[in-house]
């Protein structure tokens, strides 16, 4: 498996300091959060985004995806949601960047089977647009579908290659489903893991890799059972917690503890 770490544990940090930080901690990649808040954006100029793709192609770093905020349950007209997933689509294939994350938002006080039904036509709608750029849409197990058994229900309607999933790991242990079981119901369609730790349910305040509660050898010996081998992505959420340790000083320990729960799985 290759890692990667997010730049939501760096808000705001300029690219060529996060390729650099990669660089020196021995990662292979970076996911980017795509927001207006930070470097990389859907406003960005064509020439901005060659700079960035170059900046990561030369200093042999992989851009492993965008972590866009679109919502494709949420209620509404579809249009302004599909725009914003085309927006993300777009500037990921300016970028090289495989992966485009969506999460699904729905409005709780509506009944589950119209909000799923709604994600999975717009998915479905944007699946095309994903397959003729190269890029590839991946739902988050997030908020009001945190767990596998609950993102199942919007991608297995949609049934396109160019939508999958994406295992956030925390989520899915907040909504009381088994590692195994949540790649029993992703496997099919899983583009890659987030991967953070926490002190408890109550306490989300991002940890050092190892130092809180959440299953992660657990996790992985999973994915090493089943032989899946794409990326693990540190997710440290440093922009919601601004107490949080900063996550330069912690790199090079959570790359380490990845390795050796990787090594065990092995």
């Amino acid at each position: 498996m290759k890692l990667a770490f997010s730049t939501l544990g760096v808000p705001g940090l300029p690219v060529p300091e996060v390729v650099a930080l990669a660089t020196a901690h021995g990662y292979h990649g970076v996911e980017l959060r795509a927001h207006p808040e930070e470097p990389v954006h859907a406003g960005l100029a064509p020439a901005q985004r060659a700079e960035t793709a170059a900046l990561f192609r030369d200093a042999g770093v992989e851009l492993l995806g965008l972590a866009g905020y679109a919502r494709v349950a949420a209620p509404g007209d579809d249009a302004p949601v599909l725009a914003e997933i085309r927006d993300l689509l777009r500037l990921a294939h300016d970028l090289g960047a495989p992966f485009v994350r969506v999460f699904p938002g729905a409005d709780p006080d509506r009944p589950r089977e119209e909000s799923d039904a709604i994600a999975a036509r717009r998915l479905g709608t944007a699946a095309e647009d994903a397959a003729a750029l190269g890029v590839r849409i991946l739902l988050e197990t997030h908020d009001s579908h945190r767990t596998g058994a609950d993102a199942i229900r919007i991608l297995g309607p949609v049934g396109h290659r160019q939508v999958g999933a994406l295992w956030d790991v925390m989520h899915t242990w907040l909504g009381g489903e088994q590692p195994s079981d949540t790649y029993a119901a992703l496997a099919p369609h899983l583009g890659y893991v987030q991967v953070k730790d926490i002190a408890s349910a109550e306490d989300t305040t991002p940890l050092p890799l190892g130092a809180g509660v959440l299953p992660l050898g657990e996790c992985v010996d999973v994915l090493s059972r089943h032989h899946w081998d794409g990326w693990l992505c540190w997710e440290y959420e440093k922009r919601w917690y601004e107490g949080a340790a900063p996550l330069p000083g912690l790199l090079g320990a959570g790359r380490e503890h990845l390795l050796r729960v990787l090594g065990e799985a092995a």
